[in-house]
């Protein structure tokens, strides 16, 4: 990291990314400062901040980049606990783009020296006409932080006479040089940038996955509420009907004994009519039971077929607007429809292998295989015999006993 003891003032910046626009520049003396905690930025609170560390030669070309993210706490002051050796992966990026003053040395998430800083670190957007290094360029252009522009001493070109074959082989050898240093550029920055976008694809499929899961939780449990009250009006309802059915059998043995007796007894009478009463109520309640399970039945009904809310991810997956893709080794990428998507999350592994035409553990046995094409014969020692095999690419091609197995150790 950057400390205000170790900024010296020399051409090194650190510019804050908004978008694909720099919306704050500063040396990296006085960002050393904020990193001791001697300043705060109160804009910047609770704000997980990208920036970019811009080194420069002394004629202002952008010598290398680091592009990383800094969190700013609720005074806006630079989390404490960062520690990010910027300044040292600086000096040992890989090959960039070329921004002027040729291959710049670039650090960032998908290219970063030391992999444990990676999470720490983003990708820029490299999209043509207007991205990130050409946000960078513009900013140093205009050089709002007063950077003494120091112009390289121009050498002498002594003219030199030389045969005219010899200055024409040599200008052609000097034009095939030219030509492969552009062409190798070109692939280092197209490399760059199918890296950068393979990270925002999973960024992005992380993001809908996992949008995905709250959604089907938040129905899961609503549909478990529903459930819950359905049961509990359905034991309700099983009660009631116990109820009325002791009701009744009390009615009809009182009737057979007034049919039998041929008494008239004025509180027999009574407690004829009582029940009466007692059983058309009952009877009433369970007709309102039954009306309240019907409803609940219908809106569980409704709620495992309706559509999902507008503007949601579920949405736009089913209207075919967004896609959702999974890749796993032997089937490649998968396209996944609207109705597949939560037997997809259910097990992606199962949903895999049924697609290779295989059971789950066979297709675990082969993805081992694919992962670490080495012999599992065990050894006495208890540990596989590791010697590298050929790798079976296919599922269905892999033979267990065969495959993964020297030709020592065979079946």
């Amino acid at each position: 990291m950057i400390s205000a003891g170790q900024a010296s003032g020399d051409y090194s910046a650190v510019f804050f990314i908004e978008g694909n626009q720099v919306v704050r520049e500063m040396r990296a003396s006085e960002f050393g400062a904020f990193l001791d905690g001697y300043v705060g930025l109160s804009d910047l609170a609770e704000t997980d901040v990208k920036a970019v560390l811009v080194d420069l030669s002394s004629d202002l070309l952008v010598r290398a980049l680091v592009f990383f993210r800094i969190w700013f706490d609720e005074e806006g002051r630079a989390d404490s606990s960062w520690n990010v050796p910027i300044e040292k992966l600086a000096a040992h990026g890989a090959k960039g783009p070329d921004m002027g003053g040729g291959a710049i040395r670039l650090v960032c998430r998908s290219l970063c020296p030391e992999p444990q800083y990676a999470s720490e670190l983003w990708d820029p957007d490299m999209t043509p006409g207007n991205n990130h290094f050409q946000a960078v360029r513009k900013a140093v252009n205009a050089n709002t932080l007063k950077f003494l522009r120091v112009q390289p001493e121009e050498e002498d070109n002594i003219p030199v006479l030389r045969a005219g074959s010899e200055d024409s082989a040599e200008a052609e050898e000097t034009r095939i040089g030219a030509d492969r240093a552009r062409l190798a550029q070109l692939i280092r920055e197209q490399r760059l940038r199918i890296k950068t976008l393979q990270s925002v694809h999973r960024d992005m499929l992380s993001e809908v996955q996992r949008e995905h899961r709250f959604e089907i939780k938040a129905v899961r449990n609503e549909t478990a509420d529903i459930e819950q009250k359905y049961e509990r009006q359905r034991l309700s309802n099983e009660q009631l009907k116990y109820r009325l059915s002791e009701r009744n059998q009390q009615y009809l043995t009182m009737q057979e004994q007034m049919a039998t007796g041929g008494r008239d007894d004025a509180n027999a009478s009574a407690e004829l009519v009582l029940l009466r009463e007692q059983l058309d109520r009952k009877q009433r309640e369970l007709a309102r039971r039954d009306e309240k399970i019907v409803v609940l039945e219908q809106e569980v009904y409704e709620l495992k077929d309706r559509e999902p809310p507008e503007n949601t991810v579920m949405s736009h997956l089913k209207a075919q607007s967004v896609f959702l893709i999974g890749y796993h080794p032997g089937v490649g990428h998968l396209t996944l429809p609207y109705g597949d998507i939560e037997t997809y999350f259910r097990n992606p592994t199962a949903f895999a292998a049924e697609r290779c035409g295989m059971n789950e553990p066979a297709y675990l046995q082969w993805l081992e295989h694919y992962e670490s094409p080495v012999c599992q014969h065990p050894l006495e020692s208890g540990d596989p015999c590791g010697e590298p095999l050929l790798r079976a690419s296919q599922p269905g091609d892999f033979q267990p006993g065969l495959d993964d197995r020297c030709e020592n150790h065979r079946l």
